[in-house]
C-alpha cells in the first residue's frame, strides 16, 4: 500500500463524516441561538450547557468505540435485527451513564453558581432539565451511534473513523434540541 492510497482512503472515509460534523455544528448553533429567551428564563442555565454537551460526546463516543471494537473482533454482527444481549446492555449502560452524568452536572453547576454568588434556578430545576434532556438525547444518540456504526461498517468504512465526528455532531444537535424541549417541558410542568 502506497502513502498516496492510504491518504486517499483516509480522506474518502473521513471527509463525509467531517462534512456532516460541520453542518451539524451549524445546526446546533442555530438551535442555541434560538434558545436565547429560554436560556434567560432559567437563571444560570448557560453554566450547565457545556457540561451537558460534553457528557453526550464522552458517554456515547465510548459506546461507539465499544461497538466498533466488537465489530472488529467479530463479536457483533452489524445488524440491528440481530442485536445481541451485549449490545443491548452496552446501550442501556450508556443511557444510564448519561443520565447519572447529567444529574452530576446539575449538582456541580448549582454548586458553582452558589460559590460564585450568581443567581441560579436551583438544583431541582437544573436536575429536572438535565434528566429530561439526558433521556431524550440519550435515546436519540444511542440509536444514531448504533445505526451509523453498523451502516458504515457494512459499507466498508472503518467505524473508528466515523465515531468521533458523528457522535460529537449528533451529541451537539440532539443535545441542544433535547435541552430546548427539556427547558420548555420543565417550565410548563413547574408552572414557569
Amino acid at each position: 500500500m502506497t502513502r498516496r492510497s492510504v491518504a486517499i482512503g483516509a480522506y474518502r472515509e473521513g471527509l463525509p463524516a467531517l462534512s456532516a460534523s460541520l453542518v451539524g455544528g451549524l445546526i446546533a448553533g442555530v438551535v442555541l441561538g434560538g434558545m436565547r429567551s429560554d436560556l434567560q428564563a432559567v437563571e444560570g442555565l448557560l453554566v450547565l450547557v457545556p457540561a451537558l454537551l460534553a457528557t453526550r460526546g464522552n458517554v456515547y463516543g465510548s459506546l461507539g468505540a465499544r461497538i466498533a471494537t466488537a465489530l472488529h473482533q467479530g463479536l457483533l454482527e452489524p445488524r440491528v435485527s440481530e442485536a445481541d444481549e451485549r449490545l443491548l446492555r452496552a446501550v442501556t449502560a450508556a443511557i444510564t451513564n448519561g443520565l447519572l452524568a447529567s444529574v452530576f452536572a446539575a449538582v456541580v453547576a448549582t454548586l458553582a453558581l452558589v460559590i460564585l454568588g450568581r443567581p441560579g434556578a436551583g438544583l431541582a430545576t437544573f436536575a429536572a432539565i438535565a434528566v429530561v434532556a439526558g433521556l431524550l438525547s440519550g435515546v436519540a444518540l444511542a440509536t444514531t451511534v448504533v445505526l451509523v456504526v453498523f451502516a458504515g461498517y457494512r459499507r466498508g468504512y472503518n467505524p473508528d473513523t466515523l465515531v468521533g465526528p458523528i457522535v460529537t455532531t449528533a451529541g451537539d444537535v440532539f443535545g441542544m434540541a433535547a435541552l430546548l424541549i427539556a427547558v420548555r417541558t420543565v417550565a410548563v410542568l413547574g408552572g414557569g
